[in-house]
């Protein structure tokens, strides 16, 4: 049963619901232990079919629902099973069967421990007065962590450990909360705990320094150990000693082992320069295990009130989570903003899946100003795939709205439907591996102009067949062979054919001579590559080209048959792809790894843009390296070069990981001429980094700079202090783009949470945990 995982809204100041483990669709926690992935603190890159740019939809992640399992009373039979084991330096029983146990007293009874410096044990009633130290837990509990621990001075209690007086008790609750009291009573088989005159707090408290940094008084606090709640009876607030603030009545707090529960969520303080200063007070609502709603007012000084919302539930086999918000400000004076962003994952029989999808929003601009997302093209509509080992099938049918001031949504592909069937196998009389290809496309311009609304379909299957044999000295061959073809209806525009078809066939052979050796220790591996390709020159000047009009030059292309990331454009002609790769394995972990090559070519690529690094007879030289320390350190470069030695274009990307740091950084120089004619030239940094200030502070900080325009783009910087009671949360960012829609902004937040109430989120960085020793 699929059941979201849901953290719980809380009643005192908690962090936001998170998710579970367990996930149908949606992206995987960045799993940076043992990774050695070039940029561990950049977002991930998706497993999407078909790569847009639109905003990613919410993860969507469900978790199995706590099983109570309840196991049959065994038949005990003797009587000394339900005896307590009882250690001590000295033992007294006396002759109306009083047990006196002094001395380093230890007790065992059905899970419980005691311990104490004195018992006496009455042998009528088998009711213990106990003299402390006394130390009451459950260390052989499923989850001792979790479990309450009891310190106090004295008490009675009853010969099962649960109910009864104690004196001068300290409750300690998931080894976070301490609730100290002068009496504390347990009843209900030790369900309820009732403390009276009580100080609650999770911060440390030392007798050099008995004021904790903040703590909440009341005149009695009660816990229950079944529903895991807290009740305060008239609570007061103090921080540092001094009172801030107190309630006439009684509230209530989940304990901190709770992960779920109806109540409010901390607040969270934003200041925007477009919407002053607001704060966010969100409540969360659950439906049951299965759904739960996070309604969140958000009210700023005389500029904006707004009710944000969302909603998630999960079935046996779906779950779904929307978000939206309605907005009145004065950044557009007597109208109404909102948004609405939807999406939902259902498994279907024989592993199907289908998704839904909905994004929506008034304006660009209100996405920027209520920090939703930087996205500016927004996909609402349906989704269906399934993957097997040798096969893969994907659907999808939808609407695209561009929010660019730049882009005109009637004569942009508003409403696109795509389908790709593939399967992968091994033919019965030639051998080798083969790949078979269907694929539907359609898209539609809202626009009735000729050339504008030109609105198209497209049907293709495609073939694609290889056989590997290894040859004399070591050398693997290949044979190649792939078949395309096409068909075409075009309309509203009037510079090309109604029905137009095509057929693209390709042969080709591929030699690879990988060698191994090594030497004091290293392994080194160096693998030269030639491959020889051939397809007639197609009539791609009959088609126009919508999904093939930027094409890059990397290692995962250099020996490709087609470099063109659609169909509409297909490479043609005779073509040599030829490379080497030297690799060096250390054995103390580091390993580098170096790629150089191009391309050859009989005739000219027209499709290609004129001074490319695909242009003319020969490409540019592509030139990688990457280095990985092994340690958390990896770095890559790739760049491409003429044969007059210039670069045409040169990417770098750094990514630094340790406990202590996690940095992720790359530059972008990009010569636009050498692309395509008129294109401006890039030179772009952008750059993340978290780092541990000092025991407890956690900063981060992000920007990308622009070197043409000599202009940050956007920049960021977060601070996190974080001790064993207390979690705040500081950042500000500023946004320096600015056009018609939408104008340059800064952003302040500030939130703080209280420990020991709810789950704790698990943050980087460490804790800052006061020590009383000196």
């Amino acid at each position: 049963m699929l059941v979201p995982s849901l953290a719980p809204a809380q009643t005192m100041p908690s962090q936001d619901p998170g998710l579970g483990a367990g996930s149908i669709g949606g992206t995987a926690g960045l799993g940076w232990r043992g990774d050695a992935a070039l940029a561990p603190a950049a977002t991930p890159l998706g497993n999407a079919i078909l790569g847009d740019r639109t905003p990613d939809a919410a993860a969507l992640k469900a978790t199995a629902p706590d099983a109570d399992v309840i196991l049959p009373a065994r038949d005990t039979g003797d009587a000394q099973d339900q005896a307590a084991t009882v250690l001590a330096d000295s033992m007294v029983l006396q002759g109306d069967r009083t047990l006196i146990a002094a001395g380093g007293v230890v007790v065992w009874y059905q899970g419980a421990r005691l311990v104490a410096s004195r018992i006496v044990v009455d042998g009528a009633s088998g009711d213990l007065t106990i003299e402390g130290p006394i130390h009451l837990s459950r260390p052989g509990a499923a989850d001792p962590d979790s479990e309450a621990i009891l310190i106090a001075e004295s008490g009675q209690l009853d010969r099962e450990l649960q109910d009864g007086i104690i004196r001068g008790a300290r409750l300690v609750l998931a080894r976070e909360l301490q609730l100290a009291a002068r009496e504390l009573t347990r009843t209900g088989n030790g369900r309820m705990t009732n403390l009276r005159y009580v100080i609650a707090s999770s911060c440390q408290v030392c007798a050099s320094n008995p004021t904790p940094l903040w703590e909440i008084r009341a005149r009695s606090i009660t816990h229950d150990a079944e529903t895991r709640l807290i009740t305060f009876d008239r609570p007061q607030f103090r921080a540092m000693g001094i009172p801030l603030a107190a309630a006439p009545f009684t509230l209530t707090a989940p304990d901190p082992t709770v992960e779920r529960r109806t109540g409010f969520l901390r607040p969270e303080f934003r200041t925007t320069s477009g919407l002053g200063f607001g704060i966010k007070l969100p409540y969360f609502i659950t439906l049951g295990d299965q759904a739960d709603v996070t309604v969140t007012p958000y009210v700023s000084a005389s500029r904006t009130r707004t009710l944000e919302m969302r909603y998630r539930q999960a079935w046996s086999r779906g779950v779904t989570e929307w978000n939206g918000a309605v907005s009145r400000d004065d950044i557009e004076p007597g109208g109404t903003r909102g948004y609405v962003f939807g999406n939902a994952l259902i498994d279907l029989p024989r592993g199907y899946r289908l998704g839904v999808q909905v994004q929506v929003a008034s304006d660009r601009g209100y996405l920027l100003d209520y920090g939703i997302t930087d996205a500016d093209r927004l996909w609402s509509g349906l989704t269906l795939d399934r993957v097997t080992r040798d096969k893969l099938f994907f659907g999808r049918v939808g609407n695209y709205r561009s929010l660019r001031d730049d882009e005109d949504n009637s004569t942009s592909p508003a409403q696109v439907a795509d389908v790709i069937w593939q399967r992968r196998f091994v033919p019965h009389y030639i051998g080798g591996q083969a790949l078979m290809e269907w694929s539907v496309h359609a898209h539609r311009r809202p626009s009735d102009r000729d050339r504008a609304g030109r609105d198209m379909a497209r049907a293709s299957v495609g073939l694609d067949w290889q056989r590997s044999e290894i040859l004399p000295f070591g050398v693997v061959g290949a044979a190649l062979a792939g078949l395309d073809a096409d068909i075409y209806r075009i309309a509203q525009d009037s510079r090309y054919d109604d029905l137009v078809a095509r057929a693209d066939p390709t042969v080709g052979v591929e030699l690879r001579w990988p060698l191994i050796g090594g030497r004091d220790g290293a392994t080194h591996m160096v693998e030269p590559v030639a491959q020889i390709l051939y397809s007639p020159h197609g009539n791609d000047d009959d088609i126009p080209n919508e999904d093939s009009r930027l094409v890059e030059f990397d290692e995962g292309n250099l020996f490709s048959d087609n470099r063109f990331p659609g169909w509409d454009a297909r490479e043609g002609g005779l073509r040599a792809n030829l490379g080497a790769t030297w690799t060096r394995i250390d054995p103390t972990g580091w390993s580098l790894a170096l790629t150089g090559g191009r391309v050859l070519r009989a005739d000219p690529e027209r499709a290609f843009p004129t001074g490319s690094a695909l242009s003319g007879t020969s490409s540019d030289w592509l030139v990688a390296a990457q280095y990985d320390s092994g340690t958390g350190l990896a770095i890559a470069n790739r760049a491409l070069i003429d044969d007059n030695l210039s670069l045409s274009r040169n990417e770098l990307r750094l990514g630094w990981l340790r406990d202590d740091l996690q940095l992720s950084a790359g530059h972008l120089w990009l010569d636009g001429e050498g692309q395509d004619a008129g294109l401006p030239d890039v030179s772009e940094l952008a750059a993340n980094v978290g780092w541990q200030i000092r025991d407890g502070w956690w900063g981060r900080a992000e920007t990308r700079y622009d070197f043409v325009a000599d202009r940050a783009q956007r920049a960021s910087l977060d601070l996190t202090y974080r001790n064993e009671c207390l979690t705040v949360d500081m950042g500000i960012s500023r946004r320096f783009t600015s056009s018609d829609s939408v104008r340059a902004e800064t952003s302040v937040g500030l939130s703080l949470r209280l420990g020991g109430f709810g789950a704790q989120e698990d943050l980087p960085g460490t804790v800052a945990r006061r020590s009383c020793m000196r």
